[in-house]
């Protein structure tokens, strides 16, 4: 039986994507940022998307193998703005929370999807606690989002890669979550956008339920997904955990 649901962010609770415009504001505010922090910066927009993509593809090439997240101030000083930005660990640290914050909310565009508070009150009715496991590069997005949507008191728990150190699908980050919330693993459900991520990690702690919706970025996320790999169920309404959990219970 099923007493606890486990949460993505981005692309899960909230629709999430990327495009031109999101990609040149947020390259602009870091140059707004940097200057404002009395950094001189000789590069346009144009150059700072491309030097922002380097730096960011530098960072994947480290956490990608090992499923580890880096503290704000090593992820933009040691990779994001290392390169031909030429800034280190140590000028960067003072306002990498404000870097990472940033990106988070300029970088991607964010907005929470449709029947997620009815699909909470729904599931609270059913004595169900509730939790968010999210990847993230900022320390404190997720929970001011999370207040801004107006569903943070749902969760008893939200635990972040930027804090445990631990990215999904690495099992520790989903233990952190389960301790934190007093729940076995059999009992707990983890609903998500990525197989790699969302399912595989999950499935192999022994969770009692998958399960899987679609989001603009699953398909870039799940290149590498072995065949054969599936969700308990497969939704495409988040209010559907719901109905589901509801008819089962």
């Amino acid at each position: 039986m099923i007493d606890t649901v486990l949460f993505d962010m981005g692309g899960t609770l909230e629709d999430i994507y990327v495009d031109d415009a999101s990609k040149e504001a947020s390259a602009r505010e870091v140059l707004r940022i940097l200057r404002e922090k009395g950094i001189p910066v000789s590069m346009d927009v144009p150059e700072a998307v491309q030097e922002l993509a380097e730096g960011w593809d530098r960072y994947a090439a480290y956490r990608g193998p090992t499923n580890r997240e880096l503290k704000p101030e090593e992820i933009w000083g040691n990779y994001v703005l290392n390169g031909r930005f030429g800034l280190d660990f140590e000028t960067v640290k003072p306002f990498a929370e404000e870097l990472a914050h940033m990106w988070e909310v300029t970088y991607y565009h964010r907005s929470l999807r449709p029947g997620v508070k009815e699909m909470l009150d729904g599931l609270k009715s059913l004595g169900m606690k509730l939790g968010v496991v999210s990847n993230t590069a900022s320390m404190y997005q997720v929970f001011w989002i999370l207040k801004e949507y107006g569903i943070r008191d749902y969760f008893q728990d939200v635990t972040l890669s930027s804090v445990t150190g631990y990215r999904k699908p690495d099992p520790n980050i989903f233990l952190v979550a389960l301790k934190q919330v007093q729940s076995d693993p059999s009992t707990c459900a983890y609903v998500g956008d990525t197989f790699s991520r969302d399912v595989i990690g999950p499935q192999n702690l022994g969770f009692g339920a998958t399960f899987h919706i679609h989001s603009h970025l699953t398909a870039s996320r799940d290149k590498d997904v072995p065949d054969g790999v599936k969700a308990t169920y497969s939704i495409s309404e988040i209010y559907d955990v719901y109905t589901i959990l509801k008819d089962a219970h």
